[in-house]
């Protein structure tokens, strides 16, 4: 992996440097000043993911990360910075994940992590064309977080909000049921009022003389209750895979 760091303050290049040395230490690392040099860095070394800081004299962090997502194969982006404010434009810049100053080494760990799955997905749809989201996004304590629709294992319906099972956790979004069954009917089915499941994640079903029937999912240990009115349908959408 090729990884640029962007930020105007030396010393939070050092401190990113040395963090990617223990988390990354494989990857290609180099380093930008400003907005203008990540730019002909960027074309000149076509890195994996930028470390992207977001205030900066000049061209700030936002206009790069607009001029590189024009481009056919974009890189994946993390933006770092101290202010949290940002956290929308972020959104709309499709950043990997928004972190805040200072960094920690576990988020950035799973940023990076994060960051390849969703290279994957940019790649599969320039292929495919317009195929919907790719990803769902969920505003966090940690920032902007990003999920791959390809690792979620299921949808569950939890009072005001729905959670997205995925193998490293969860994430709360304001959807509902009804509007991702519409969204993503052809890669989840509903096995109970207030759960969907991923169809290619279905490691089994298993019967319970007390619970009934449960999807059990490769990865997690969430394992949705199926009612009798979905089970039906259910076995059908597995014959058909």
């Amino acid at each position: 992996m090729r990884i640029l760091v962007v930020d105007d303050e030396p010393l939070a290049r050092e401190r990113m440097l040395r963090l990617l040395a223990t988390v990354a230490p494989d990857a290609q690392v180099f380093e930008a000043g400003g907005g203008e040099q990540a730019l002909e860095l960027a074309a000149a070394r076509q890195p994996d993911l930028l470390l992207l800081d977001i205030r900066m004299p000049g061209m700030d962090g936002l206009e790069v990360a607009s001029r590189l997502q024009s481009q056919a194969q974009a890189p994946a982006i993390v933006f770092c910075t101290a202010y949290d404010e940002y956290a929308l434009d972020a959104l709309d810049q499709q950043a990997v994940a928004y972190l805040l100053k200072p960094v920690r080494e576990e988020k950035l760990r799973n940023a990076i992590e994060r960051a390849g799955r969703v290279n994957r997905m940019q790649v599969a749809g320039l292929q495919e064309g317009d195929a919907g989201r790719a990803h769902i996004v969920s505003e966090t304590h940690n920032g902007v977080e990003m999920v791959a629709i390809e690792d979620l294992r299921c949808f569950v319906a939890e009072q005001k909000y729905v959670r997205a099972v995925h193998p490293d956790g969860s994430l709360l979004i304001p959807e509902t049921l009804k509007e991702l069954e519409q969204e993503f009917g052809g890669q989840f089915v509903r096995v109970h009022r207030n759960a969907l499941v991923a169809l290619a994640h279905i490691a089994g079903l298993r019967r319970d003389a007390a619970e009934g029937w449960r999807v059990e999912l490769a990865g997690v240990e969430e394992s949705p209750g199926v009612s009798r009115r979905h089970l039906a349908v259910l076995k059908e959408r597995l014959k058909q895979q």
